[in-house]
């Protein structure tokens, strides 16, 4: 059973990262539409839509899934662990600060440029490769 659920996690580990790397991307765009205007409003429920549809969803079965993993793989006490655990709790405040500004757009109270969400696009990417590194080569 364990490499079923090792492989539902990484499915869910794949989707929350596709929605992380192009929510960001949304607001980039978002940034450029008139307040008001039909590109803004649809931005809007494409925002919305995937952080509640996917990314929600997907850090969830992440979480669950990966904490039961960690729990019947003994892999608590391992260094690597506790790096691997912290980056991913950096990644679930990340998705927080997403899900704040998914609320900000939809209420037009944006004050970021796109160049901000052009330089936070790229956390998610550098976490995610600290993530794998640790789940791959256990360097610790």
């Amino acid at each position: 059973m364990y490499e079923w659920i090792k492989a539902f996690h990484v499915i869910a580990v794949i989707s929350w990262m596709a929605g992380m790397l192009y929510l960001p991307r949304l607001f980039v765009y978002h940034c450029e539409a008139e307040i008001g205007s039909k590109q803004s409003e649809t931005f809007k429920v494409m925002e919305r839509r995937l952080l509640k549809a996917i990314i929600n969803p997907a850090m969830i079965v992440t979480w669950v899934l990966g904490l039961y993993l960690a729990w019947s793989g003994h892999w608590f006490l391992s260094g690597w662990f506790h790096v691997k655990l912290f980056l991913v709790l950096v990644m679930s405040g990340i998705h927080g600060l997403f899900s704040r500004w998914v609320r900000e757009f939809a209420q037009d109270r944006n004050t970021r440029s796109q160049k901000f969400y052009r330089i936070i696009n790229e956390i998610p990417t550098v976490l995610m490769i600290g993530i794998v590194i640790m789940v791959i080569v256990k360097p610790f």
